[in-house]
């Protein structure tokens, strides 16, 4: 069994930042990928950004490369998403995602609302 928890959501006004958290535990392998993924009403679910913890690679969607950031600790298996500069085009629901084994994991998610 694996349990995901994120945490960190919140209203921001434009301009602002925020730091999302999830950990992950129970049955983790020693090579997994996390994500972060969001999806705004009316929309579909779209990935964020993703990190490895093998080659500690990460990657990006172009609508937020040079103001979110993530990161991975390895020892802890929690991934952060610290987002910088926040546009209202970012308010969704954030879902935290592990992949492990051919297996995807989600977090229940959290809201990120910016706006004025």
């Amino acid at each position: 069994q694996v349990q995901i928890v994120e945490s960190g959501g919140g209203l921001v006004q434009p301009g602002g930042s925020l730091r999302l958290s999830c950990a992950a535990s129970g049955s983790i392998h020693s090579l997994y990928v996390m994500a972060w993924y969001r999806q705004a009403p009316g929309e579909q679910r779209e990935l964020v950004a993703v990190a490895t913890n093998h080659g500690a690679t990460t990657n990006y969607a172009d609508s937020v490369k040079g103001r979110f950031t993530i990161s991975l600790d390895n020892v802890k298996n929690t991934v952060y998403l610290q987002m910088n500069s926040l546009k209202p085009e970012d308010t969704a629901v954030y879902y935290c995602n592990l992949k492990q084994l051919r297996n995807d994991y989600w977090g229940q998610g959290t809201q990120v609302t910016v706006s004025s």
